[in-house]
Formats: structure tokens, C-alpha cells, sequence
């Protein structure tokens, strides 16, 4: 009877392993400091220019353990046919990995400066590209560095680090989470079908102003702006609480959900939010977004201005705060 125990609760553990290892969106710096000597931890540090980061600053001062990875010079994005911004391949991307010690069992923890919502975009974009190549045991440390120095300030390690092994990370592109500009345009031919949130400024969503790399300024037809920074405290510099963004999100519905952007970094917040804050389904992210959008004039663009309607109710909106 007990060798037969023995075997059911073997059994049972290799069936539950992989739902106890599953790893939250988010971990808190006092999560990190209790397991940073796990074997299994990657922690990178994307600090770069987005952030007024570098290598340099990060020699000044990071978490223990941790490697850099500049997210705007090693790989994170790539460009394609004048396109900025775009996933990489899965061959480059799976060579990055591996060269940061990812293997297929690490638990990677993405670490951003912790000083704007911009600078957030960098490790949601860090994370999605893991979940989009089949790594689905990636966080991002709520806050960033800046949350790991207030929690801990006589725990911060200086100088190099020391390269990491080979990981042996296999990148599997999942279709899930990613979406390329015809099944967009066909959405955005099929008004209704699918919901497009555009998380770019307000100028830019009105066709006041455009990303350098866009031919034009404008939007998907049917889109509907939501302001990636909306959902970031710049009080606490980390995402606002669940709650409060499930008020400013509201509710979603069940269509397919387009986050896109620019180059797909904003739009990378809004993916992060809705679909692994919020536990939304469906939801994929644009990488080309607007640049890639645009340079094909042959797509559908809608340049329209706010409404009057629109422009008193903003005003309303800034008079009662």
C-alpha cells in the first residue's frame, strides 16, 4: 500500500509541477530578494536610452546576479524593409537568449529602470517577445530598479558581471500573442470584428503629429485611443493597482484585441495590461504598428480630428481633473 502511495503521489507531483512553477507577470522586489539565489533566476537589466540608462549605469549599480541587455541595441527589436521596431527572428532571438543564460527552465525576471511609463514599454516588450518564442516562465520585477534600491539599498552590486553559460533556450514562435499587418487589415476592413486600441498619445491618435518613422499621420479606421501612460502611476513609478485598471480598461468584451502603437513598444503596455493583468484572452500585439502601417499607402488610413463632441468633453474632463 505505501510503495502504490508512493507511486500516486510521484504521479501527481510531475502533474502539478508545472501549474507551481508557472511565474507571475509581476514579482515584487521583496519576491526577488527572497529567491535571487535560486539557480534557475536570469535577471535582466534592459536600462538604456530610453531610460538616460546604459551599461555604464549599470556598472554603477544593479540588482546582485543580474546581466545587461541594452533593449534598443542587442536585439530586442530589428528592422526590416525600412520598418523599425519589429520582433526579430526566431534564430535571433533564440541566439540573444541563450547568450543571457537562458535555458528552457529559467524563470526570467525582466528588470526596467522604474522611472516612466516608456521606460515599462521596454521590459513589456522584453516579456511579450519571451511569451511570443515559447518562454512562458518570464516576469517583469513591478517598479524596476528604482523599486529594488528603495526596498533594499544596501543591496545593490557594482562592477561587471560575469557572462553567464550558454543557455540552451529553443525558441517556438507562438502565434497567440503576435499579429502582422494583413490579419489587421483585415480587421480594420471589418469594423466590429475585432477590438483595436491604439496606445498612442492623443495628438497622434487625432492626426496632429506622427512618429518620425511613419509616412503619414492618422489611425486604423475604427480604432479607439487608449494612452499607454493611463495605466502607469508616476507617483509610485510601476503600474497602476489591478483594480484601477480594470476601471480605466473597462470592459473589453470577448473579440480579438489589437494593441498597437507606433513600433509596438506603448502598445506592448497595453498588451502586458489587458491580456496578463487583466487575464484578457485574445489579445495580440502589433509590432509594426503605425510605421509599418503607413508605408503601404495601398491600407486604409483615418485622419479625422476630434469632434466637437469630443473636444468639450475633454475640456470638461480637464476642468473637473
Amino acid at each position: 500500500m505505501r510503495h502504490l502511495f508512493i507511486q500516486f503521489a510521484t504521479a501527481l507531483a510531475l502533474v502539478i509541477a508545472p501549474v507551481v512553477a508557472l511565474a507571475s507577470p509581476l514579482v515584487s522586489p521583496a519576491w526577488l530578494s527572497e529567491n535571487l539565489d535560486d539557480a534557475k533566476l536570469v535577471i535582466i537589466d534592459l536600462r538604456n536610452k530610453i531610460d538616460e540608462g546604459s551599461y555604464e549605469t549599470f556598472l554603477e549599480g544593479h540588482i546582485p546576479g543580474a546581466i545587461h541587455s541594452d533593449y534598443l541595441k542587442d536585439g530586442w527589436r530589428v528592422g526590416r524593409d525600412g520598418v523599425v521596431g519589429l520582433l526579430p527572428e526566431a534564430d535571433q532571438f533564440q541566439s540573444l537568449a541563450r547568450r543571457l543564460g537562458v535555458s528552457d527552465n529559467s524563470h526570467v525576471v525582466v528588470v526596467p529602470a522604474g522611472v516612466s511609463s516608456t521606460d515599462f514599454g521596454s521590459a513589456a516588450r522584453a516579456y511579450w517577445t519571451f511569451k511570443v518564442f515559447g518562454h512562458n516562465n518570464v516576469s517583469i520585477l513591478d517598479g524596476g530598479f528604482a523599486a529594488w534600491r528603495n526596498y533594499t539599498p544596501g543591496n545593490i552590486e557594482t562592477g561587471a558581471f560575469v557572462a553567464p553559460e550558454l543557455g540552451n533556450f529553443v525558441a517556438r514562435f507562438n502565434p497567440e500573442f503576435y499579429i502582422g499587418t494583413p490579419d489587421v487589415a483585415a480587421f480594420a476592413t471589418n469594423p466590429g470584428q475585432a477590438l483595436l486600441v491604439d496606445g498612442r498619445t492623443d495628438e497622434q491618435f487625432y492626426a496632429g503629429g506622427k512618429h518620425p518613422k511613419a509616412v503619414k499621420a492618422g489611425r486604423i479606421p475604427s480604432a479607439v485611443l487608449m494612452d499607454q501612460d493611463k495605466a502607469y502611476s508616476p507617483e509610485g513609478n510601476r503600474l497602476k493597482s489591478r483594480d484601477e485598471l480594470a476601471s480605466i480598461y473597462g470592459d473589453l468584451g470577448d473579440k480579438t484585441i489589437v494593441s498597437y502603437c507606433n513600433t509596438g513598444h506603448w502598445a506592448a503596455t497595453n498588451w502586458f495590461v489587458m491580456s496578463e493583468v487583466l487575464g484578457q484572452k485574445n489579445v495580440k500585439l502589433y509590432d509594426g504598428s503605425m510605421v509599418e502601417w503607413t508605408a503601404n499607402s495601398d491600407l486604409p488610413l483615418d485622419t479625422s480630428g476630434k469632434s466637437n463632441m469630443q473636444k468639450i468633453k475633454d475640456m470638461f474632463s480637464g476642468i473637473l481633473g
